[in-house]
């Protein structure tokens, strides 16, 4: 017989394209920078703020960066793809505001999301967000979005001290859902951070791959989320609400 994992009594999430479109997001705040530095390629800008993002806010988490300076490296990096140098940190500061309110303006969770996140909170699951984002800014996305009551805890790097792969941000978020990490899911789009860190705490992993890649061996991979209510054996929440 098939060896069936057991059901978890918890599943944390992360947040950042897993429960909310943050490409989308992202990509409003960075038009609205480019079109104050008159950069005219959004492709190119793209791919630079990605890999650049991937870099500083790494070294951020490792403490190697304050989360002004990974900001400000990451704003300097695409001010010098559109032809400007030695901007001071005051500018650069401007400029990630900006980008900021164009995020904001960006907002918006993925369609499976709250049908989801409904079914699993009403079969009695505890529900947690753990998250590499900075706290204030995921708590005003979870609070704007209407998405805070779903859950018990939220877990976040910059409050906890480790980021994601790293264990301990995963030990936190079941240690305040009260369970062990054993009897956790975690759920997110990453496979660094989300499955192998999720894998090293003791966790399974669940990976949502919304962008078709290339799936990893021995690794659980949804194209939705609403394959997760199947893995569970709850009904599809898509379809609860008329959504398919």
């Amino acid at each position: 017989m098939p060896n069936t994992p057991a059901l978890p009594a918890a599943i944390c999430f992360d947040l950042d394209d897993t429960l909310i479109d943050d490409v989308a997001a992202s990509s409003a705040g960075l038009r609205t920078v480019m079109e104050r530095l008159g950069h005219p390629d959004f492709g190119s800008a793209r791919a630079l703020w990605d890999i650049q993002t991937e870099i500083s806010f790494g070294a951020y988490l490792r403490g190697e960066l304050s989360l002004d300076e990974q900001r400000r490296e990451r704003v300097r990096a695409l001010a010098l793809q559109a032809g400007h140098s030695d901007l001071a940190d005051q500018h650069c500061d401007e400029l990630y505001r900006m980008y900021l309110d164009g995020h904001r303006s960006g907002w918006q969770v993925f369609p499976d999301t709250y049908a989801v996140l409904n079914a699993l909170g009403s079969a009695g699951y505890r529900l947690a967000v753990v998250t590499n984002g900075v706290e204030a800014l995921q708590h005003a996305k979870l609070q704007a979005l209407e998405l805070t009551p779903y859950f018990h805890a939220v877990v976040c790097a910059d409050t906890v001290g480790a980021g994601k792969p790293d264990p301990r941000i995963f030990h936190t978020a079941a240690q305040r859902l009260g369970v062990d990490p054993g009897a956790c899911w975690h759920v997110g789009d990453q496979i660094q951070a989300d499955a192998v860190g999720a894998v090293a705490s003791g966790m399974r992993p669940v990976v949502v791959d919304r962008q078709a890649r290339q799936p990893v061996e021995g690794v659980t991979t949804l194209h939705d989320l609403d394959g997760l209510l199947h893995m569970v054996g709850l009904p599809s929440g898509m379809a609860a609400t008329g959504l398919l």
